[in-house]
Parts: C-alpha cells; sequence; structure tokens
C-alpha cells in the first residue's frame, strides 16, 4: 500500500497485543482494519513477557517505598531497578516525575486508577478467549509472591492493604502453605502472598499468533512499514513511512515503546520512557514449579511454560538503541540459581521494551488534535494484563459508545504538557 490514494477505515500502529486485541474486537464488529508494524506481529514485549495476567497488580511501579529504597537501586547496578548511566540526562525529567509520583497521595491515586481498569481484566480476558480459542494456552493457577526476608513482608505492609481496599483476592501463607502449593521449591521457611484468582499463559508467542489470526480470519489486513509521519487532515488521518502511505478515518497509537513521536505528532507530549525488559528460558522435562512465582527481593517472575521455565523481570532505564547489557542477564541467572542450582544452560535470551510512564499508568483516549487518533499505549508491565480491556474501551470510543470522562484518569494530556 504506497500510493497516497489508498485509504482504510481503521488502522493500528503496532501489532503488539495491545493492537492485535484491538484488531480483534474491530474486525469482529465488521470493521475494516489495516495492522501496521515494522516487525513481525506479536514478537516484541507481548512475546518476551513473563506470561501472567495480573489482575492483582495495582501497585504502581512508583511508591514510597521504591522511592525509600531509590538511591540505593540506582547506584547499585545488580538491583532490580537500574539505569543506564550514559543515558541519565535523557532520563532527568523522567526521573523527577518518577518521584513526585511516588510520593503517598499520588501513589494511591495512581492505584486507585490501575484497580479500576484491572477490575475488568479478567472478564475482558475470558471474552478473548472464546473469540481467538486461547482456553488450552491459559492456566487459572493462581500466582504467589514468595518473601524471603522479614523486611520485605514488612516493606509490603502498604500495598497489602491498599489491593485489600481495592477488593483484590490475596492471601498471607505460612511457609508450610507455600510448600503445599510449590513442592519444587528448596524449603526455606518462606512466607507467601497467593493471588488466587490469577491467570497466566504457557506460551505467548502462540497466544499472538492466535490473536493474529482470529483477527485476519474476521478480515483485518496485515503490513510490514515503520510509521514516521502523522498528519490530521479533512475528515481523515495521513499515515506515512518509508516507501509507504495511507489514509485512514481512525488511527490508533499502539506502537508500546515507540509510540512518544506518533503521539507527539497528534498533539500529546507524553512523558514516555523504555523500561528495557529481559528474560532467559531454561528447557525443562517436567513442570518445575505449578504457576508463577515471584521473589519479591529478586523483582522477578519464575514462569513455567510449554516445555521451558521462563525468567522474567527487573527493571532497566536506558532506551532502545543500547545493546543488551549481559549484567542484566547474569543477575536473572544468579537468582533463579537459588532455587533451582541443578539447571543447565540457559536455552535462550531475550531483550525487549517496555513502554513507561511516571505513574505507571496507561494512555488510553483521543488525542489532542484530533477524535481521529486514539491512544492506546505506556501498559508498562501489565501489557498482557490489559490489552483486552483496553481494546474493548478503544472500540467503544471508535464507536461513539465511551465515555472519554471516564478515561479521564488515563487521558494523554494529564502531564499537562
Amino acid at each position: 500500500m504506497s500510493a497516497s490514494s489508498e485509504t482504510v477505515e481503521i488502522a493500528i500502529v503496532g501489532a503488539g497485543v495491545v493492537g492485535l486485541a484491538t484488531a480483534l474486537r474491530l474486525a469482529a464488529e465488521g470493521r475494516e482494519v489495516l495492522l501496521i508494524d515494522p516487525n513481525e506481529p506479536g514478537s516484541g514485549a507481548s512475546f518476551g513477557n513473563a506470561g501472567t495476567i495480573a489482575e492483582y497488580a495495582c501497585m504502581p511501579v512508583g511508591n514510597p517505598a521504591v522511592l525509600r529504597a531509590l538511591p540505593k537501586l540506582l547506584l547499585d547496578p545488580d538491583s532490580p531497578f537500574s539505569l543506564r548511566w550514559p543515558a541519565l540526562l535523557q532520563l532527568a525529567p523522567w526521573l523527577v516525575s518518577f518521584v513526585r509520583q511516588s510520593l503517598p497521595a499520588a501513589t494511591r491515586a495512581n492505584a486507585l486508577a490501575l484497580a479500576g481498569l484491572l477490575a475488568d481484566a479478567l472478564p475482558a480476558w475470558e471474552e478473548m478467549v472464546t473469540e481467538a480459542g486461547l482456553e488450552d494456552l491459559l492456566r487459572r493457577n493462581g500466582c504467589l509472591y514468595l518473601y524471603r526476608r522479614e523486611s520485605d513482608f514488612a516493606a509490603g505492609a502498604g500495598g497489602r492493604a491498599m489491593r485489600a481496599g481495592f477488593g483484590v483476592h490475596q492471601e498471607i501463607l505460612t511457609p508450610d502453605e507455600v510448600a503445599a502449593l510449590e513442592p519444587g521449591l528448596p524449603a526455606t521457611g518462606t512466607r507467601g502472598l497467593f493471588f488466587p484468582d490469577s491467570t497466566n499463559v504457557t506460551d505467548p508467542k502462540a497466544v499472538m499468533q492466535r490473536l493474529l489470526g482470529a483477527a485476519t480470519a474476521r478480515g483485518a489486513s496485515v503490513t510490514q512499514a515503520t510509521i514516521t509521519g502523522l498528519q490530521v487532515e479533512t475528515g481523515a488521518v495521513r499515515l506515512s513511512g518509508p516507501g509507504f502511505s495511507i489514509k485512514a478515518g481512525t488511527v490508533v497509537i499502539a506502537a508500546g515503546a515507540r509510540s512518544h513521536t506518533l503521539a507527539a505528532l497528534a498533539g500529546n507530549d507524553v512523558p514516555l520512557e523504555t523500561e528495557r525488559g529481559y528474560h532467559l528460558e531454561f528447557r525443562t522435562e517436567a513442570p518445575l514449579l505449578n504457576r508463577p512465582v515471584c521473589p519479591v527481593d529478586l523483582s522477578f517472575y519464575m514462569t513455567p511454560m510449554a516445555g521451558r521455565l521462563r525468567i522474567a523481570g527487573t527493571v532497566e532505564l536506558g532506551g532502545l538503541a543500547a545493546p543488551p547489557n549481559p549484567r542484566r542477564l547474569a543477575l536473572l541467572d544468579r537468582g533463579v540459581r537459588q532455587f533451582f542450582p541443578k539447571l543447565g544452560s540457559p536455552s535462550s535470551e531475550w531483550l525487549g521494551f517496555r513502554p513507561s510512564l511516571p505513574d505507571s499508568r496507561p494512555v488510553i483516549g483521543p488525542s489532542r488534535n484530533s477524535p481521529r487518533v486514539i491512544h492506546a499505549f505506556g501498559h508498562g508491565h501489565l501489557g498482557l494484563t490489559l490489552a483486552p480491556i483496553t481494546a474493548r474501551l478503544v472500540v467503544e470510543l471508535i464507536g461513539g459508545r465511551g465515555d472519554p470522562a471516564h478515561l479521564a484518569p488515563f487521558a494523554a494530556d494529564r502531564f499537562g504538557r
């Protein structure tokens, strides 16, 4: 599609899980949909995540506990929250905003907004499971946090109280109860926090392929292109890039960590930064765990997947351009061997990019320049979890059924820029 006369009803820029879920919903309503991505659909953070549908995860990354520990965290290259120092100048404005959003009042407001969105996450996922035939790729077996130090358990009291106030189902477990849930873990007298309603996927890549197949079976199209230009015209929006130009009646920006430039062209200066996410995988003949397990002191998930154990998590701030940091991969490797010392060498390693906002809320809603451009990005660690409910909200907006006021906590102009 390179001719300027080409038109489409709805163009979605970005074919990660949010873009795919949105395309599926729109196509199911009979809309003409074009997905645009320079890479294979679902191959970025949507592929490399921890595989958890974390309806409990309303606590923002920035909170008072993280704020108290932030200097130590940032100065320790092996901490779960680190930055690439060459990127410090670029990151400084984001970090200042992150500190403000970590204060108690802001933390509660951000958690409240996320909890409201997460309340509908599982029902929206169940709808998508049916639409895309995903039943065999999901396990409804809960998620377990491990507290190996009493200081970590004490530091998590505020988060537990806040989640309880929002109605999140969570259970504090004794060491014996942890051992009963996960007999494969070493017996260390560890306390646990169990989220029994949580679900996980056994193969994120297969989930993305099924979503793509379901969307295209309903008429959605896909094209490989890099979008660098966005211009609102009379009655349409023009998207352009190298060798590519198209007019769309409506554009959805769902390009994840690469959404900032397009959002700016649509009139919104969003403080979007990149969290560089890593994972390692180890082949296993039989599952080592029954569910995703997160040692809170290490800030990663150990998730049993089809034929393998995936170790995913931690935060590294530092942009899109730098190569993988071997120190972060080594950190994951050392951490998992505290639980499974006999693991062999990793079968694969991965670096991807999460779109991160200082308040941990995604951006969902119309752009400043035109209601024909709708933002759907910035989900941070919750892209997989929030994709179906985000898709529902976007489709309602496009169909004139949505209430923009309801989306005020996620508006692109909430940063006053």
